[in-house]
């Protein structure tokens, strides 16, 4: 099974760290309908997660994250494509004064896009449904 190891150290603190994982937390479940454990810890925050195809874990501490993630076959294929979005994602969003916000501001605009993507859908259909009559 292909692996994915990301470590990125931070200068946040546990508490702003712990803030942004479990954002994260709750994005990756409603998003990409992953199942999410998260158990703080007096020095490190464990973050659990699984799906069809992948599972692993977010090590968060006061000045570090460290992903593990297990890819299964499907997922396997596009290894180095996942696990490039996710270092780039992760190394822009550190660059922000405050992560926790530009991580909401991501989701919030990510949302509305997908948002924005469906309706134009619907539209088309319709559009389409309305010509065949």
């Amino acid at each position: 099974m292909p692996d994915i190891h990301i470590e990125r150290e931070h200068s946040l603190g546990l508490p702003r760290a712990r803030q942004l994982a479990f954002k994260w937390a709750e994005a990756a479940e409603g998003k990409l309908d992953m199942e999410c454990t998260y158990e703080e810890g007096k020095t490190s925050d464990l973050v659990s997660f699984t799906r069809p195809g992948v599972n692993g874990e977010l090590r968060v501490t006061r000045d570090r994250f460290e992903l593990h993630a297990r890819l299964g076959l499907l997922l396997g294929a596009f290894k180095d494509r996942i696990e490039t979005e996710i270092t780039r994602n992760l190394d822009e969003l550190l660059q922000h004064a405050d992560p926790v916000q530009a991580f909401q501001h991501g989701v919030a605009e990510a949302t509305r896009r997908s948002g924005s993507k469906a309706a134009a859908g619907t539209a088309k259909r319709a559009a389409a449904r309305s010509r065949k009559a």
